[in-house]
């Protein structure tokens, strides 16, 4: 008896053994995600300082002017940017609008910068024109190609010679947060969406 008492105490503890190996070669499979996630990339931010130089360079003015704005933006966010897009724009509305613009994307893991296009239509309170160069700062961004995406937006800002404007877009966890600076006029506020893609696309829609 004792001999069978032993014998199906070995059985059951081989058979656990192997229960726990299979949960545990379960568990080990992949599930990377498509693209790096958050807590992946948290230290691949940039901080005021370096935006405040880039986004002087840029827009062609003192780093004091920008520098109001980006503290303003990282006190909205809460931290710093994994990207920027520094680049160029042109729009005009009379009720509706439309805006085209080229620029650059720039992340701190990117050996070199990334080309990007965007086209936006609002429709609003919106009269004027202008031709802005455009310093962008990326929140939530961690693959390059995650920006090619449409974005929501609202803007309620003035476009006066040598001013400064900013508004947010977001979508699918990423945040835009354009700061323009420009000549003409352009006075409202008006409610659209802007898109980005690899090539220019004609159509703003």
């Amino acid at each position: 008896m004792h001999r069978r008492q032993m014998i199906l105490s070995g059985l059951a503890a081989t058979a656990g053994a192997s229960g726990l190996s299979a949960c545990a070669t379960a568990g080990q499979q992949p599930t990377d995600p498509a693209y790096p996630i958050a807590s992946d990339q948290r230290a691949q931010v940039y901080s005021a300082d370096e935006l405040i130089a880039a986004g002087s360079r840029e827009l062609g003015i003192a780093a004091e002017a920008i520098g109001g704005v980006i503290e303003r933006v990282f006190a909205d966010q809460g931290e710093g940017p994994t990207a920027y897009i520094a680049g160029e724009e042109g729009s005009g509305a009379f009720g509706v609008g439309f805006r085209y613009g080229r620029g650059a994307l720039h992340m701190k893991d990117l050996s070199a910068s990334q080309e990007v296009f965007w086209q936006g239509i609002s429709i609003g309170w919106d009269v004027g024109g202008n031709a802005s160069r455009v310093f962008t700062l990326v929140y939530g961004l961690y693959h390059p190609d995650m920006i090619y995406r449409r974005y929501p937006g609202v803007e309620g800002t003035a476009y006066l010679v040598g001013g400064l404007g900013v508004n947010y877009q977001r979508a699918d966890g990423i945040t835009l947060a354009p700061i323009r600076t420009g000549v003409g006029l352009r006075a409202g506020a008006n409610v659209g969406t802007m898109a980005y893609s690899r090539q220019r696309n004609g159509l703003p829609f």
